[in-house]
């Protein structure tokens, strides 16, 4: 049989993205409640941030004009707190003022109290000489009336969570929950807790993978149905499919994508909808099927932890933000230093476990093996390494953080 070709990683996702229409429908919620949601529509400001001039300091509001010289003695004729509005400023006075209140008009400088002391009765001291507009924050420094201040498409952090609160939202329209059915294939799979160790039988091993996808999805904010382990029979594949299938947006397999005889996967498939496998061009990480069932979207992971847990991280976990409506999905890398040799080239491009060494630059993994989990609990990202790419300790090299990968 005729190897298919490889495909480049970037054409794949690139072919994965163009299937990926966002979700129709969206959810009202609370902006308390909003975090790892995407927004489904703009977020406009009906108001300036800050809405009125206010002092950026703790101390005294005044007109630049009565300070002319340091040691200028000026009575205090008002308090102005925090969430109160003084009257306007009498030439030849100053305004005790704290940090965050109204400017009173007329006034033009804050001085800090630093500056400043307090002479009796009910004067100040001014020790220094202001400049116009000297620790006053404009009214809309920060957010301008009519502003759009978050983007549909823009996927909600704590930050975002504080912006949207700022200009008085307290709902978001965002984008609604995936819907993902997610199941693993091989009679060799057993749950933890089904079986202590010391009864495994032979070729069994613990299913790690549903742990680490399971975790990935919710963080992503989908909503994930466990379909559980499903026998490596044929009948059994076809029905997990054609019951996931009828309530969820994407049906997420891990191992069985492969040709063997007892990879169901392709087949089952075929008979419901349609599949293509592919042969990614990349290390970890080589078999990738992707189709559909009914009006379900359906990926293949392979069965290789590492491998699972990268495919994941570079096609699947683009593919759900493009279906929330976010545009920019592809991760940031930046140039590191390599403190490791590499010097073997590979005809696939190759995503290293690595960690930041704390006197800088990045460690290696000691076994690079798609069966070693060890490596992506050990790391905190990855090299990512090009086709035909040899490395010396010393040269740069380009890092992807895991936290740009599984969040």
């Amino acid at each position: 049989m005729k190897k298919s070709p490889l495909k480049p990683l970037d054409d794949a996702l690139a072919e994965l993205l163009a299937h990926a229409a966002p979700l129709a429908g969206t959810d009202t919620v609370a902006t308390f409640d909003a975090d790892g949601r995407v927004l489904a529509q703009d977020c406009v400001s009906a108001l300036h941030v800050p809405p009125q001039d206010n002092s950026s300091m703790d101390g005294y509001a005044v007109r630049c004009a009565d300070v002319a010289a340091p040691g200028t003695v000026l009575p205090v004729s008002q308090r102005i707190a925090a969430g109160s509005a003084g009257e306007p400023l009498a030439a030849g006075t100053a305004a005790r003022i704290f940090t965050g209140a109204p400017v009173p008009q007329g006034a033009d400088a804050i001085l800090m109290q630093e500056d400043c002391e307090p002479v009796e009765p009910a004067s100040v001291r001014l020790n220094a000489v202001p400049q116009p507009g000297q620790w006053i924050r404009r009214a809309g420094e920060d957010i301008t009336r009519g502003a759009v201040v978050l983007a549909a498409g823009t996927r909600l952090s704590p930050a975002e969570l504080g912006l949207a609160a700022s200009i008085g939202l307290h709902q978001l329209s965002v984008a609604r929950r995936p819907r993902v059915a997610l199941f693993s294939t091989g009679d060799e799979l057993v749950m933890p807790g089904d079986v202590p160790p010391e009864q495994m039988r032979p070729g069994a091993i613990y299913n790690s993978n549903r742990f680490f996808l399971r975790a990935m999805l919710l963080r992503l904010g989908c909503e994930v149905t466990d379909f559980g382990i499903v026998p490596d029979r044929r009948d059994a594949t076809v029905a997990a499919l054609r019951d996931a299938s009828s309530a969820h947006d994407l049906i997420l397999t891990s191992g069985g994508v492969s040709v063997g005889e007892e990879d169901h996967i392709k087949p089952a498939v075929e008979s419901l909808g349609r599949l293509d496998l592919w042969q990614i061009a990349m290390k970890p990480g080589k078999p990738f099927a992707y189709g559909t069932v009914g009006n379900a979207h359906f990926m293949g992971l392979p069965g290789n932890p590492v491998s699972s847990f990268l495919t994941f991280a570079l096609l699947v976990r683009p593919f759900l933000l493009r279906l929330q409506g976010v545009q920019e999905v592809a991760p940031k890398s930046i140039a590191a230093t390599a403190r490791f040799d590499w010097p073997k080239a590979d005809k696939r491009r190759e995503f290293l476990r690595v960690r930041r060494h704390p006197e800088g630059g990045l460690e290696l993994f000691n076994n690079q093996s798609s069966g070693v989990l060890t490596s992506a609990a050990w790391g905190d990202g990855v090299v990512d390494n090009p086709v035909g790419q040899t490395i010396a300790a010393g040269d740069t090299v380009q890092y992807i953080a895991f936290s740009d990968l599984i969040s």
